[in-house]
């Protein structure tokens, strides 16, 4: 596991006061030592020492810090071609506005306060991990991520059917309908199908990694999917159509939401290869041959499978997700806005859990962009620029954050952390109805 940067600091305080002798090398040995479960590279245990000034910043760090900072790098994106968004909505278009910007979601006719604009099943889904728990239980479902209760029909309920007693699946499923749908990213990571999938699923819970979580599921949709000629083209033009920012670019950044950190990326790396390309016994490797019968495009593979491709894949995860862990079409073209006039809610609870309805949350007109918020709408100004410049965004230039500014800039400096002067009673009803927050 990654420990947080609290645990971390603590760890490294205490280690340093009882060894003051010890220099980073030895400290970081004697920090993994003790805390064998940790995922910490060296020069984040260096950047804890000197951040609790236990250590001298050498100079090639302090020449560092003279250097210009690297330009910054905006998430890219591209259309989906023949997108037909008329299978979602009549009053609502895709447009691509600039490189900065990329695509979004306009209205092509007024949508009233409080109508549904349109309803989306997920391209995949990776459940909450208290969701993937009581899938893992057999408790919900495998495919639409629905939980079972009292009220759940169970002579309709089915089992993986390649279950046994000496390769078992605990997956189950609502009905026939969602055990034939799972057909198309449930064999790769069934235990009895797949077992070389196994290691990766169990890691990605113990570090309770999500974007390896969701890539998991992502690449194993495109993988069976791709095995059919006939839509492995557009299947693929979806799957690289989300808006991305690799890893490493994050990183470089500085962003705050980079972690896991490089070595946590080989490792999951390693595992990924190992779950759908590699597996390390000639048993886990004939079972995979079962189900991917054709070798995947070259192209494909290479989106895939090449290092710098799964940190472009894991950062497109951390873009994409919504709050509660689907990765949809049409919903990934939404953009920001700390004033946003769309709400995502999850409805159907007992029957689709991961289905979502899009809301309008105040009259749009023709024209008008359709906006979510990435951020708590009840924080700060500061605090939600700080958040957003975190995942790689850059400033919120929204007429609410403008706004907000100018008040901040009218008056004392003593203010700039006061809420919004704003009328804050939609948006505070917003988060109290636990509406969907990307």
């Amino acid at each position: 596991m990654t420990p947080s940067e609290d645990d971390l600091r603590d760890a490294v305080i205490s280690l340093k006061s009882a060894h003051p002798e010890l220099g980073i090398g030895k400290i970081h040995s004697l920090l993994l030592g003790i805390n064998p479960g940790w995922i910490v590279s060296e020069k984040r245990t260096r950047k804890a020492l000197q951040n609790e000034g236990l250590i001298l910043q050498s100079s090639a760090d302090l020449s560092s810090k003279s250097q210009p900072k690297s330009p910054h790098v905006f998430p890219s994106s591209k259309l989906i071609q023949n997108l037909d968004v008329s299978r979602y909505s009549t009053k609502i278009e895709v447009r691509h506005f600039n490189k900065k910007k990329g695509k979004g979601l306009v209205a092509t006719e007024k949508i009233a306060k409080g109508e549904p604009v349109w309803k989306e099943d997920p391209y995949v889904v990776a459940a909450e991990w208290e969701i993937y728990d009581l899938q893992n239980l057999g408790q919900a479902c495998s495919f639409c991520t629905t939980p079972f209760s009292s009220t759940t029909t169970t002579s309709l309920l089915t089992s993986c059917a390649s279950s046994t007693s000496s390769s078992f699946c605990p997956a189950r499923f609502c009905n026939r309908l969602c055990r034939d749908r799972s057909a198309r990213t449930h064999p790769l990571l069934c235990p009895s199908q797949n077992p070389a999938s196994v290691p990766l699923m169990k890691w990605a819970r113990e570090t309770q990694w999500v974007a390896l979580h969701a890539l998991a599921y992502m690449t194993t949709r495109v993988m069976i999917l791709c095995q059919d000629p006939k839509v492995a083209d557009e299947e693929w033009r979806i799957a690289t159509s989300y808006a991305t920012l690799s890893m490493e670019d994050r990183s470089k950044q500085g962003f705050q939401k980079a972690e896991p950190d490089h070595e946590a990326w080989r490792k999951a790396f390693s595992l990924y290869m190992q779950a759908f390309k590699e597996p390390s016994s000639v048993l886990e490797q004939k079972k995979l041959a079962r189900i991917i019968k054709k070798p995947v495009k070259a192209e494909i593979s290479q989106g895939l499978f090449q290092y710098d491709a799964f940190l472009r894949n894991l950062g497109k995860m951390n873009l994409n997700l919504e709050a509660h862990g689907g990765l949809y079409v049409l919903h990934s073209h939404l953009n920001h806005s700390c004033d946003p006039n769309i709400s995502i809610r999850h409805l159907e609870q007992r029957s689709a859990l991961s289905r979502i309805t899009a809301i309008a949350t105040k009259d749009i007109e023709p024209g008008e962009e359709l906006f979510i918020t990435y951020v708590n709408p009840m924080l700060p100004v500061h605090s939600r620029q700080e958040e957003l410049r975190g995942w790689g965004f850059g400033k919120c230039s929204c007429s609410r954050c403008l706004e907000e500014e100018k008040h901040i800039k009218d008056n004392d400096d003593d203010n700039k952390d006061r809420p919004s002067m704003l009328d804050m009673t939609d948006l505070e009803k917003e988060i109290k109805a636990g509406l969907g927050v990307m």
